[in-house]
């Protein structure tokens, strides 16, 4: 399979493997032909990668991806960023310390992943263990953006609510595409890579759909009525939940029958998390997430301050995040076409010391070295945007990877989402802890006077993560991370046998088979 991935992405152009065709026409023609199907090829060559992806896992698999990852994830993460942060700033009035700790909350939804996983894994509704979990979501992210979005005079709590409303409706259609992915990068463990890869790509294309229409429909309607935008992606869930194939299960599990499951999966996350194998590289995300302590809305609040800042205006704020979001998409490519076999400790280490020296564009942009440097303010914020994006993905990329191999068979689903959620507790202890740092920095709506001490403090922690590199194992993505006992079940006396165990695999992938039977 690795070489038919690899003649599908770097196949010959068609000029060099026709030359007869060529022979007689003039030579003065070649070269532009060559170049001409050259770039053909090139431009086909993802079509191509996403069609072998679709013959390999099957196309609704594809599908889900697209729309989870593209839209309810990429789409919606990024306009919401944008639109939030104007939100609080224009029309709540919030503190910038205060809305650096709100946006800690909307990863408590990620939290509990787990228990979404359980839901969906253990708790069919009317027999269907997916699609009715889709619907669910859909609609309380609709009424979530609708609400938001069409009272004047929202309490800040009522504001709050709902935007954790809208990050529950995000995180659980995330679950369900999850626990196909990591089965699938158990089965094919070659493709795991590519996998993370077009997650990583499709979320980066949504996000750059996103950054690019915020700025211009914060500036036109406000950014209480752009919030109503939200309801797009939520909607196309709930139809997703219609639309989506699944065998109805007539033999509906009893209550207790239902909760022995649960039992049975939790003592089986309890034994994988205490091996060595899982805990130690689970620590290390943990921890590469909550020492990268966040600043961003105090930078957000310097950027758009008309006195202390640049006071960028809202359609250049949303035009950074799209062009941030398009390196991004850059740091997709590097990693599949140059780094995806590297090992996992080589080059995680690499990518967390980057990181960490990249952050000091940010402390020459707020200090206004830049400047003193001949580069205006808006070169050299993209130039610093998109440093950040491309070395953020490299980073992040492989932690992925490097977690669906973590995944035993039978609770696949459930114990990705736990890792999730604990990557999900670092990302809210790095929220957090920003939040406490610009407050006793005293960083406020006018004072940025500290915004640099609070910058440098952020780059040494990100540094101080490399001592922990060793919880990181030292292997390749093709290699095989867990013992071997737990591959073959959630673990000994706990999974389900004959064909109950038969139907809670079988339910749990239906997402990735699209009625002609083939296996994900």
């Amino acid at each position: 399979m690795e070489s038919e991935t690899q003649d599908l992405i770097h196949r010959p152009s068609v000029a060099s493997d026709e030359p007869e065709k060529l022979k007689d026409e003039p030579e003065l023609h070649e070269p532009g032909r060559h170049s001409r199907t050259f770039g053909i090829d090139l431009v086909l060559q993802p079509f191509r990668w996403i069609a072998m992806l679709a013959r390999e896992l099957n196309p609704s698999f594809i599908f889900g991806v697209f729309l989870v990852y593209g839209l309810s994830q990429g789409f919606t993460g990024s306009f919401f960023r944008v639109v939030s942060d104007y939100y609080w700033k224009d029309v709540q009035k919030i503190q910038p310390s205060a809305v650096q700790m709100f946006s800690g909350l909307y990863y408590i939804p990620w939290l509990m992943k787990p228990v979404w996983g359980v839901l969906t894994d253990v708790f069919p509704v009317y027999g269907y263990r997916r699609r009715p979990y889709f619907i669910f979501a859909g609609i309380l992210g609709t009424m979530a953006s609708l609400i938001v979005s069409s009272v004047t005079g929202l309490p800040v709590a009522m504001a709050l609510l709902c935007f954790v409303g809208l990050s529950v409706c995000v995180a659980m259609a995330d679950v369900t595409i999850d626990a196909c992915i990591a089965t699938n990068s158990i089965n094919k463990p070659k493709l795991a890579p590519d996998m993370q890869s077009l997650c990583g790509f499709l979320s980066s294309l949504g996000a750059l759909v996103g950054y690019s229409s915020s700025g211009f429909l914060v500036h036109h309607l406000g950014p209480q009525a752009a919030l109503s935008l939200m309801a797009v992606p939520a909607v196309l869930l709930v139809l997703l939940g219609f639309v989506l194939f699944e065998s109805k299960n007539y033999l509906v599990s009893d209550k207790e029958k239902s909760w022995v499951k649960v039992g049975a999966a939790v003592r089986g996350m309890g034994r994988t998390i205490k091996h060595s194998a899982v805990w130690q590289p689970s620590l290390y995300m943990f921890l590469s997430l909550a020492l990268s302590i966040s600043t961003h809305e105090g930078q957000f609040y310097w950027y758009t301050d008309k006195t202390a800042g640049p006071h960028f205006s809202q359609e250049f704020v949303g035009m950074i995040y799209a062009i941030g979001a398009m390196a991004s998409m850059v740091g997709v490519l590097i990693y599949h076409k140059f780094l995806k076999d590297f090992r996992f400790r080589t080059l995680l280490f690499y990518a967390q010391l980057l990181y960490g020296v990249s952050g000091i564009l940010d402390l020459f942009f707020v200090l206004r070295w830049n400047l003193k440097l001949g580069l205006p303010d808006p070169i050299f914020v993209i130039m610093e945007e998109c440093t950040s994006r491309i070395i953020t993905r490299i980073r992040w990329i492989p932690m992925i990877v490097l977690s669906t191999k973590l995944c035993p068979l039978g609770i696949e689903g459930t114990f990705f989402a736990l890792l999730m959620c604990i990557d999900s507790l670092g990302s809210l202890a790095h929220k957090i802890g920003g939040g406490l740092l610009l407050q006793a920095l005293h960083v406020t709506r006018t004072d940025f006077r500290n915004l640099w001490l609070a910058l440098f403090i952020r780059n040494v922690l990100r540094l101080c993560t490399l001592c922990f590199i060793f919880l990181v194992p030292n292997a390749s993505p093709s290699d095989v991370l867990v013992p071997p006992d737990l591959l073959k079940s959630s673990g000994n006396g706990d999974s389900i046998d004959g064909a109950d165990s038969h139907e809670h695999y079988e339910e749990t992938l239906q997402l990735a088979k699209l009625g002609n039977g083939d296996e994900v």
